[in-house]
């Protein structure tokens, strides 16, 4: 093939590709986004089902999404240092947020072992702060809180 033989340049066709281009780097990052805004979510899941057996007085099995055991009732032996009194005197009618009749997980923050969820309870200003171990997958009051108020801290979240 010469030069002479070549193909005359069609306009149409290159500006298709500029199109189909632009749209597959928006949908990458789109993706990106996504999967970096919901890495977080088998922590979110679990601190929302803790929540929705405390809401439907179910502490008992509140008290197994707590320590990732549904079966503790077998062995309680195993959980001396938070026993299931204690764990009902801390989450249950007497304790700090009272009997749960409403909830909502507003947000979290993940390091490499561990996340924090942000969330409001009985719809109170004072919010709760769980701390939810990736390694065991159980669930304790965190040392720490995050600040989750402002769309800046939804978009990076």
């Amino acid at each position: 093939m010469t030069l002479m033989d070549a193909q005359q340049y069609d306009e149409a066709r290159d500006r298709r590709r500029r199109g189909l281009i632009i749209v597959g780097v928006i949908v990458a990052m789109f993706l990106a986004w996504v999967g970096y805004h919901e890495r977080n979510h088998s922590a979110r899941h679990t601190v929302r089902e803790f929540f929705a057996a405390l809401e439907h007085k179910d502490y008992e099995r509140a008290y197994g999404i707590w320590f990732h055991d549904p079966n503790w009732k077998q062995h309680p032996q195993q959980y001396p240092k938070y026993g299931y009194g204690e764990f009902f005197n801390d989450w249950g009618p007497p304790g700090e947020w009272g009997e749960i009749k409403s909830y909502k997980v507003d947000c979290s923050l993940s390091d490499a072992s561990s996340v924090i969820v942000q969330a409001t309870v009985n719809g109170r200003s004072q919010h709760a702060f769980i701390y939810y171990d990736k390694s065991d997958k159980t669930l304790h009051d965190s040392p720490s809180e995050i600040d989750c108020g402002n769309w800046y801290g939804w978009l990076t979240e």
